[in-house]
């Protein structure tokens, strides 16, 4: 079954090149402005021993990980905060619920304003960004911990530290999990598009900016393009096999009850 999935994804990105090569080649669109995917494919793979562009992509990620290692400190704080204090859920709710919409991009101005530097600025928007799909997810895997296993810890004495410890943290780990890699990708699109806005040629998102600059070259900005999602995709990759590896137990229980 795995090697079918696998044959069946790369027929799928074979059938996409060459799509993308012919609707170039055959003169659909102005090659000039639409580079043949084997064009582009080539600047990408020179990309990969280009140091200006590596620093750029190390700019990124820099950010984009400051920004997700405090988001997941924090929101999994306050979502066991949250959970646990009946009062305080209901007098954070409507807060909540305001913030959690605004989009990151609308606030790229107060955070240029209040922080000194651009990394300082792109960190504070992922934070922003990735707190949401992790609090959210926290506060939902807290709240579906099976009653009966916690009323039977404390049967036996163990106190409300005890049953977070032993109960609710393992049974939420694998869903707080889930919402770190949801935000991930959130985060590393938030990192781009700042970069894109604010420009500067800093980080992947000041490439692709620098790129269209000066009359443009569409076939590096494709390049950088394809790396961006490269990234995502590679970053995506690392977080499921580390929950799988994690936790396997679950990964059992989800398959046996499916």
């Amino acid at each position: 079954m795995r090697r079918v999935h696998i044959v069946r994804g790369a027929a799928g990105v074979a059938g996409a090149f060459g799509v993308a090569e012919l609707v170039s080649r055959t003169g659909l669109v102005d090659p000039d402005s639409l580079p043949p995917a084997s064009v582009v494919l080539w600047r990408a793979t020179e990309l990969v021993v280009d140091t200006d562009f590596l620093t750029n992509v190390a700019n990124t990620l820099k950010a984009w990980l400051g920004g997700l290692l405090l988001a997941t400190a924090v929101a999994v704080t306050a979502g066991f905060a949250l959970s646990s204090t009946p009062w305080l859920s209901r007098a954070t709710r409507i807060v909540v619920e305001f913030m959690r919409p605004i989009p990151s991009v609308a606030l790229i101005p107060l955070a240029l304003v209040t922080f000194g530097s651009a990394t300082q600025s792109k960190m504070s928007l992922v934070f922003y960004a990735a707190s949401w799909p992790i609090l959210i997810n926290t506060l939902y895997a807290l709240r579906d911990v099976d009653p009966l296993a916690k009323e039977t810890l404390r049967s036996f004495g163990f106190g409300k530290g005890a049953v977070l410890l032993r109960v609710s943290l393992p049974s939420a780990a694998p869903f707080v999990a889930t919402g770190v890699r949801i935000a991930a990708s959130v985060g590393l699109v938030v990192v781009i598009s700042t970069e894109l806005v604010v420009g500067g040629g800093e980080g992947v998102g000041g490439y692709l900016m620098e790129t269209q600059s000066g009359g443009g070259r569409p076939d590096l900005m494709l390049a950088g393009a394809v790396w961006a999602g490269m990234l995502g995709l590679l970053i995506n990759m690392a977080l499921v096999a580390l929950e799988r590896r994690a936790f396997r137990w679950h990964m059992v229980r989800t398959a046996a009850t499916a």
